[in-house]
């Protein structure tokens, strides 16, 4: 058995103020009481909210408080991300720091939010880092898992424990939940999906083992989630199988063809191509059908730029 106590924590995040000195008294209070925990992580963008107003220099003051924190209370310490400025771009970047107070790895969000995070710039690396006489732990943010070649990617680099900070305050978040159990039930592998509250998402945190059993899933309010986890888990999992099952890994290593899809033909992205501009839908749009001059063709007793759908 390899135990390692990570705690996530869902907390109130505004979008108005910032939310640093928050996150550090929340910090103390979840120390103070469970002083096991050896590894803390916070939500998406927790450090000021969604608003890319605040972007940060890093190394800078900010990433400074959470190295200070991290050195008081001998923890590793992943303080959700924040909005990056390098130049004139802005990236959604998560830095994870040691309990000596040293970053070890900073990751930049691969799969920003487009259309709506049309500010932000992808990143084009992974993250992963060792915890001396634990294992391997990789990073993803928010939007990233909807696409799995990133929590693969992880695993393949030999992840046994992803660590995806997010803030979704959106209707979706169901679906985010069951995509979360599959990423690690697929990886094989534990993963944390913490969400924030207010400004920063809906809650609705979530932690899975590597055999896709829930560990704990929090409520829409506060919560402090501290979780003792268990990395031989992890590897006897990948030994024999998923609940002695199916050993996807393997299998995913041992396959006899490569895919296609990655190949970025014009034969293999001719579908992908056909779905038209990554752009915000606007109102009353519908996909695939022209703008005909609609008012042209509106009947009397109905609004301008409306069609009668009655019987379509």
């Amino acid at each position: 058995m390899t135990p390692f106590a990570i705690a996530g924590i869902q907390m109130r995040v505004s979008a108005s103020q910032e939310n640093v000195s928050a996150m550090g008294h929340r910090l103390e209070i979840l120390m103070a009481r469970f002083p096991w925990v050896q590894m803390v992580m916070f939500s998406e963008l927790a450090a000021f909210g969604p608003l890319p107003g605040h972007a940060q220099t890093l190394p800078g003051p900010v990433e400074d408080a959470f190295r200070e924190m991290a050195a008081k209370h001998r923890i590793w310490l992943l303080p959700g991300s924040m909005f990056e400025a390098v130049g004139d771009l802005v990236y959604n970047t998560a830095s994870v720091i040691d309990p000596n107070g040293q970053v070890v790895g900073r990751y930049r969000k691969m799969f920003p939010f487009q259309p709506y995070e049309n500010h932000v710039e992808p990143g084009t690396e992974f993250l992963v880092f060792d915890v001396p006489d634990v294992g391997r732990f990789g990073v993803s943010i928010c939007y990233d898992m909807w696409f799995p070649e990133t929590s693969r990617t992880l695993a393949s680099m030999g992840a046994e424990v992803i660590l995806h900070p997010t803030m979704t305050d959106t209707i979706d978040r169901d679906v985010e939940l069951s995509i979360a159990r599959a990423t690690a039930v697929t990886n094989q592998c534990y993963f944390f999906d913490i969400n924030g509250v207010g400004d920063g998402g809906v809650g609705s945190s979530i932690v899975v083992g590597p055999a896709g059993y829930i560990i704990h899933q929090a409520g829409g309010g506060e919560e402090t989630i501290p979780v003792e986890i268990n990395l031989g888990r992890v590897r006897r999992e990948r030994e024999v199988g998923i609940r002695s099952l199916g050993q996807p890994l393997k299998s995913f290593r041992d396959r006899p063809i490569e895919f296609p899809v990655y190949q970025r033909s014009a034969e293999s992205e001719a579908y992908l191509q056909s779905l038209g501009p990554l752009a915000k839908p606007h109102r009353g749009s519908r996909a695939g059908i022209a703008d005909a001059g609609v008012d042209k063709a509106a009947e009397p007793g109905m609004a301008p730029n409306t069609v009668d759908l009655a019987g379509s």
